[in-house]
């Protein structure tokens, strides 16, 4: 059938599904598509959002305002017209993850996004290198919004000096670091990545801070609380059972844990598969049936906090992080011109879903079995 479906053909129908969501071809609004060669209508039609986004990042095609772009497409639910018609835009809408995460495979991930290189993280985020969403309730710039976030942590799960802490996906050590230095804990942070560990232990010098490149299955040690910022997207659905085991087996009885991750409007079978090639092997963003059902009979869900159109301010900022020191980071020869088109579409497209409330992020505070009297919400 795609071999009948003519160049022409796949235009006019492009062209005919990005009216619903108020995106004209070659136009002149910001979230327009601007398209630069006509073979490229066939690459989306015959490859979805993978012939999407490889089109992009090749120079096929542009858009001044991607992250509009993509909240208009999710917002108009143009998939849905589209499937109707070929599928020509099937998985441009959701950008979802594979269940890939065994043991064996678990450090993919690190070894191509988390070790891309210190010095790109360190001009994109703030200084405290927190790579998860920030907290904007009375934040005004990134740096008091992430340290808005890890203090919100810390207050749910109630922090007393002298207590333990696991923190699995301890990233560049933002949160061990905070709450080591702030809260009078010891913390155990497990990470994938080398790149993260080597500059993790420089930031949490002097602390009682431990830190090992080590998979979170790998633990059987008793915490007084457990956190997790930003790594369950990595855990994938045939690993949530154990994941939760882990938390139950790893608790204190009186322990209490946070998951804290994006999470899916529903329940999807498969990833996107540009966001998996290029951005995230192995990933996977969970709905909330299937937390609910990992977690059920293991722990308690004690309180479940929706934030996520904060990561659209959150992505907007590690953009213009990343734009303004693009004349640097260029100097290096691990990113060209084609990485700043692959890192430009990663972050907007992911602004525009969290802008159309396609994708949410969860903060999720779980018991081993139950808080005496009631958990008391924190916001």
């Amino acid at each position: 059938m795609l071999a009948k479906f003519r160049p022409a053909s796949a235009k006019k129908l492009t062209e005919k599904a990005l009216e619903i969501a108020g995106i004209q071809l070659n136009g002149n609004n910001l979230w327009d598509m601007q398209v630069h060669d006509d073979r490229f209508y066939r690459q989306i039609y015959a490859r979805g959002s993978l012939g999407l986004g490889e089109g992009y990042v090749g120079g096929a095609w542009d858009c001044d305002a991607l992250d509009d772009f993509f909240y208009r497409v999710l917002s108009a639910n143009l998939y849905r017209y589209v499937t109707k018609n070929s599928r020509v835009w099937w998985a441009v809408i959701q950008a979802k993850f594979m269940n890939l995460q065994s043991i064996a495979r678990s450090t993919q991930v690190g070894e191509a996004h988390y070790d891309l290189g210190n010095d790109l993280y360190r001009a994109m985020l703030d200084p405290t290198m927190t790579y998860s969403c920030a907290y904007w309730r009375r934040a005004q710039d990134l740096d008091s919004a992430q340290i808005d976030k890890l203090d919100l942590v810390c207050k749910k799960l109630n922090f007393q000096p002298g207590m333990s802490v696991l923190d699995i996906g301890c990233g560049w050590g933002s949160f061990a670091k905070y709450a080591a230095e702030n809260y009078g804990v010891s913390v155990l942070g497990l990470t994938i990545s080398a790149e993260q560990l080597a500059l993790a232990k420089v930031n949490c010098r002097g602390l009682e801070v431990e830190l090992r490149l080590q998979d979170y299955r790998e633990i059987n040690t008793k915490f007084d609380r457990i956190v997790s910022l930003g790594m369950f997207e990595h855990v994938g659905p045939k690993n949530y059972l154990r994941y939760m085991q882990v938390l139950a087996d790893c608790l204190t009885s009186n322990g209490l844990a946070l998951l804290h991750t994006i999470g899916s409007n529903k329940v999807y079978a498969s990833s996107d598969p540009w966001i998996t090639k290029y951005i995230f092997p192995n990933g996977y963003l969970p709905a909330i049936q299937q937390i609910a059902k990992a977690a059920e009979g293991k722990l308690i869900v004690e309180d479940w906090h929706n934030f996520g159109a904060d990561y659209d301010r959150t992505l907007m900022q590690w953009w213009r992080n990343f734009n303004d020191a693009w004349p640097n980071l260029r100097n290096n020869k691990v990113y060209d011109e084609r990485f700043y088109r692959l890192w430009r579409y990663y972050l907007l497209s992911c602004a525009g879903a969290f802008r159309a409330r396609d994708l949410q992020l969860w903060q999720i505070v779980l018991s081993k079995g139950g808080v005496p009297g009631g958990y008391h919400s924190v916001r």
